[in-house]
């Protein structure tokens, strides 16, 4: 079990790196547009659309990883004044809710990935690049959310330490 846990986290920090890369590119995208407009009067039909297209999947492959690292927002009001064994059993709670909507919607949006994959759906604007390929992003991400929200329960019910966090 501990092996699954280890493995699924490091996936999940890969690709939290891989995010943290993403952001490199969508920099330049902008940059150029900006240059481009700006001081030669040329926008491009491409470089905003582009960098919405790969902010996407940004936010959406770091978020595992993130939940791992407790880097999202959360309301402990309650949880910071309850004694450790209640503070467990409240994580354990909220890491399967997490998991149960996570798993929800990597169910629900399969099916959208794949009518996107099966019509080559593009982003009908004047560059129309194929998006349909973007559409995995969604369910591949949720389920590695469900997957790591699973560890943090596991680890939460046997009362691991955690290790030192470290993006």
């Amino acid at each position: 079990m501990q092996a699954v846990c280890a493995f699924v986290t490091g996936v999940n920090r890969v690709l939290f790196v891989v995010a943290a890369v993403i952001i490199f590119a969508v920099v330049p995208m902008l940059l150029y547009e900006v240059i481009a407009r700006y001081a030669f009067d040329a926008p491009t039909v491409w470089a905003m659309e582009a960098s919405t297209l790969v902010f996407g999947p940004h936010f959406m492959l770091a978020g595992p990883y993130l939940l791992h690292l407790r880097g999202h927002v959360a309301v402990d009001i309650v949880s910071e004044k309850a004694p450790a064994p209640a503070r467990r059993m409240l994580d354990v709670f909220a890491f399967l809710v997490i998991a149960i909507f996570a798993a929800v919607f990597a169910a629900v949006s399969w099916p959208l990935a794949m009518n996107a994959w099966s019509l080559g759906e593009t982003s009908f604007s004047a560059w129309n690049p194929p998006i349909w390929w973007l559409k995995f992003v969604v369910p591949f991400a949720f389920v590695m959310l469900c997957a790591q929200a699973l560890v943090e329960a596991v680890s939460a019910l046997r009362n691991d330490e955690r290790p030192e966090a470290r993006p």
